[in-house]
């Protein structure tokens, strides 16, 4: 399997909606060092010592990186699954790849991880922990939905614009808090990202409400898979987003609908623009409601 028909895979795999555990199932049985081949690379060498920070929803050590130093518990007939689930479009070469025994991943009890010990240094949960911690120090109420959503992006904005505007009924003052890794399934040949489909969908549905502002965005800086350093991290809305939308004109659901979240942005201003800031604990997404 080439490089390039590599790409293609994750690229179809960023496109089809699948989560972050499911896209890992695909690319850790089509790879040299994923699914614990790293350890087993080095088992003769030397003690090996992996010290992770946990990009993935739950932590879990065979999602870090696809795993390459732990074991792995999903087999090439789920990745085959994976692949008919989606209708991913596929070279020959990977089919042949997934279909070949010899590919199978290091499962538990392996002897590859006989010298082999993993500490994970830092969770997405810290950073939630964080954020929650300084909305309260603000005076917010905090309702902290937790660090390991998942789901389609344009889904969970709405969930979270209902508890926004049920807050903002009440009088309310309040910080909704999330974390985790909202996915998207492209349909348009827009640009973007989940962090700024979800604040894409909330500006459609919050227009009309004074009093709140949110932040959606990739603790990496770089949020989508295009994986250019200038890539947004996510995007910031509020009354200003709101007032530019009505005097030029946008349209916040024709741009969901192709999926340009950062066509719609560039032309309010509200793209969140960090640069690789060269760590990555997930996703995290603030609603303010004042």
């Amino acid at each position: 399997v080439s490089f390039a028909q590599k790409q293609q895979v994750n690229r179809a795999l960023l496109r089809s909606g699948a989560p972050i555990g499911e896209m890992n199932i695909v690319r850790k049985h089509l790879s040299r060092i994923k699914g614990g081949r790293l350890a087993r690379a080095g088992q003769r060498a030397a003690e090996i010592v992996t010290l992770a920070i946990s990009d993935v929803p739950h932590d879990d050590p065979s999602a870090i990186a696809s795993g390459p130093t732990v074991p792995d518990p999903t087999t090439l007939a789920d990745a085959r699954a994976l692949v008919a689930k989606y209708n991913l479009s596929v070279d020959d070469a990977v089919r042949r790849a997934l279909d070949d025994p010899s590919n199978e991943s290091c499962k538990p009890g392996d002897p590859a991880f006989a010298r082999a010990t993993f500490e994970l240094l830092a969770k997405p949960k810290a950073s939630i922990d964080a954020a929650v911690k300084v909305a309260q120090d603000a005076g917010y109420e905090t309702i902290a939905l937790g660090a390991d959503l998942e789901g389609e992006a344009r889904e969970v904005a709405a969930e979270h614009a209902r508890l926004a505007l049920k807050a903002r009924s009440e009088g309310k003052r309040v910080a909704i808090v999330s974390g985790g890794e909202l996915t998207v399934t492209v349909r348009g040949n827009g640009r973007g990202g989940p962090n700024q489909e979800y604040a894409l969908a909330l500006a459609g549905l919050l227009k009309d409400t004074p009093g709140i502002a949110a932040l959606a965005a990739d603790t990496d800086g770089a949020d989508g898979g295009a994986g250019s350093a200038t890539d947004p991290a996510g995007a910031v809305i509020d009354q200003v987003t709101f007032a530019k939308m009505k005097a030029i004109g946008l349209d916040p659901k024709t741009y969901l609908e192709n999926n340009d979240a950062t066509g719609f942005f560039a032309q309010t201003g509200d793209l969140l623009l960090t640069g690789p800031t060269l760590t990555n604990v997930n996703d995290v997404r603030v609603i303010l409601v004042d």
